[in-house]
C-alpha cells in the first residue's frame, strides 16, 4: 500500500501523535483536500508482544478496554514532506484532534512504567480528489518531533538523554529527576513523558543564554532504597550512581560549575531534596515539585546547611499522592524559622470551586506559570516579579556551604 509518517508532540501529558503525513502516488492541490476526504484507524500495541493494548479509557479506571479505534481529522492540507502546507504537494498532512483522545498518545502506562507503544495506522481515502480514490496508508514510514531537537540519548552510571544549547562556551546544566512513572529501560520516557523538553525551549533557554538539560533515568524509581517499595526511609540506592553521572556528564561538557540546577517532580522531587541533603552547596539552585522526601528523615543538621541553598518548592494543597503536610509544607517552615533567605514556596491553591492540580503540580510548573510565593505575593529578583525559571536563571553557587 502506501507510505505515513506520524509527528510527535510533546505537551503536558508527555508525547502523542498529532500529525500524520500521506505519501501521494500524485501530487494534489490544497483546494482539493479537506479533512472528510480520509478515515484514520489506529491499533495500539504492546512492543514487546504485539498485541494490542488493554487499557482504562481514564488513567485511574479499573476496568480496561482494547487501546484501538478511530480517530478524528481537525484539518487536511498539501504539504512538504515536513509536514508545512503548500499548494501543490507530494503529501497531505492531517492534523488530529487531540482533546480528550487517549488514541493519540504515544506513551501509557504498561505494568509498572510509561513505555512508548507502538501505534499502527491505517488511513482510508473515503473521498476521491485530484483524481484518486481509493488509497490506503498503512506502510509506516518513519516519526519525527521537532520539540526534541537538540536531544541525544546515551547511558553510563544510569540512562540518560540531554539537549545541547547552541551557544558555545561554559554553560549553565538543568538537571530534570523524572516521577516514579517515568522510571525503566527507555531513557527518552524520562523527558517525553512529562513536557520537560519545555526546558530546551526558547523562552526557557533565553533566560539561561542556552544550557543544557539533563534527564537521568532508573530503572526503578528514586525512592527505591533497595527494597523495591515505595517506603519513608528517606534513602536511595541510586544516590551514587546519579552523583557520578552528574560528575561525568559536567566533565565531557563544558559546564558553568557555579550554575548547577536540579528539580523534579514527585520521585523526582524527593531525589532532587536527597541531593540537596548530601551535597550541600554543589547546586547553584533546585526546584522540588510535589516532592516525596518526609520531613520526619529531614535532620537538623539537614536543615542548617538547607537553610543556605536557593530553593523553590511546587506542591498543590490537594495533592493526594503526597500529602504537602507531611513534606514540602512543614520542611519549608522548618527552613524559614532557621533563617533562610532565598527559598520559596508556590503553594497552589486548587481547593473548589478552582481547577483541580492535584497531584500534577509539574504542568504549571514546567509551562513556568509559578510566580507566587508561600504568602501569596510574587518572588522577586531585584524588585521585579519573577517565574520560577527565571528566579532559578538568576542563582548561582553558594561558596559559603
Amino acid at each position: 500500500m502506501y507510505q505515513y509518517y506520524t509527528h510527535t508532540n510533546v505537551g503536558d501529558f508527555g508525547a502523542e501523535i498529532d500529525k500524520l503525513i500521506l505519501k501521494l502516488p500524485a501530487k494534489a492541490s490544497i483546494s482539493d483536500v479537506d479533512k472528510e476526504c480520509f478515515s484514520v484507524f489506529v491499533a495500539r500495541k504492546d512492543p514487546n508482544t504485539g498485541e494490542v493494548l488493554m487499557l482504562p479509557k481514564v488513567y485511574y479506571e479499573k476496568e480496561k478496554f482494547p487501546s484501538q479505534g478511530y480517530r478524528s481529522v481537525k484539518t487536511a492540507y498539501t504539504s512538504d514532506e515536513s509536514g508545512n502546507p503548500v499548494a501543490i504537494g507530494e503529501y497531505i498532512t492531517l492534523e488530529m484532534n487531540m482533546e480528550g483522545d487517549n488514541l493519540g498518545k504515544a506513551i501509557s502506562t504498561v505494568g509498572r512504567f510509561n513505555i512508548f507503544v507502538d501505534c499502527e495506522y491505517r488511513i482510508t481515502q473515503v473521498k476521491e480528489f485530484g483524481g484518486m480514490s481509493g488509497l490506503v496508508f498503512d506502510e509506516f514510514a518513519g516519526n519525527m518531533c521537532t520539540k526534541t531537537n537538540g536531544w541525544k540519548n546515551d547511558e553510563s552510571t544510569l540512562k540518560y538523554g540531554y539537549f545541547t544549547p547552541k551557544e558555545s562556551g561554559k554553560r549553565p546544566l538543568i538537571i530534570w529527576l523524572h516521577g516514579a512513572g517515568e522510571g525503566g529501560e527507555d531513557p527518552r520516557i524520562a523527558y517525553m513523558g512529562n513536557n520537560v523538553v519545555n526546558l530546551s525551549s526558547p523562552e526557557i533557554q533565553a533566560f539561561f543564554g542556552g544550557a543544557y538539560v539533563l534527564a537521568p533515568q532508573v530503572p526503578t524509581m528514586w525512592l527505591d532504597d533497595g527494597s523495591h517499595q515505595y517506603g519513608r526511609s528517606g534513602k536511595s540506592m541510586y544516590r551514587d550512581d546519579l552523583k557520578t553521572l552528574i560528575d561525568t556528564f559536567i566533565a565531557s561538557h563544558p559546564i558553568d560549575t557555579d550554575r548547577i540546577y536540579i528539580g523534579g517532580c514527585s520521585n523526582g522531587g524527593f531525589m532532587t531534596m536527597r541531593m540537596l541533603c548530601d551535597y550541600p552547596g554543589f547546586f547553584a539552585g533546585a526546584y522540588p515539585m510535589c516532592q516525596a522526601l518526609f520531613d520526619e528523615v529531614i535532620t537538623e543538621e539537614n536543615i542548617a546547611t538547607l537553610k543556605n541553598e536557593n530553593i523553590w518548592f511546587v506542591h498543590a494543597m490537594t495533592d493526594s499522592v503526597v500529602d504537602p503536610k507531611e513534606t514540602s509544607v512543614p520542611t519549608y517552615e522548618r527552613l524559614m524559622k532557621a533563617g533562610a533567605k532565598n527559598v520559596h514556596f508556590t503553594y497552589i491553591n486548587d481547593k473548589p470551586p478552582r481547577r483541580s492540580v492535584n497531584h500534577f503540580c509539574w504542568l504549571p510548573g514546567l509551562r513556568n506559570e509559578c510566580r507566587e510565593d508561600y504568602d501569596g505575593k510574587p518572588v522577586l529578583v531585584d524588585g521585579k516579579p519573577v517565574s520560577l525559571f527565571e528566579w532559578l536563571a538568576h542563582q548561582r553557587k553558594q561558596e559559603s556551604l
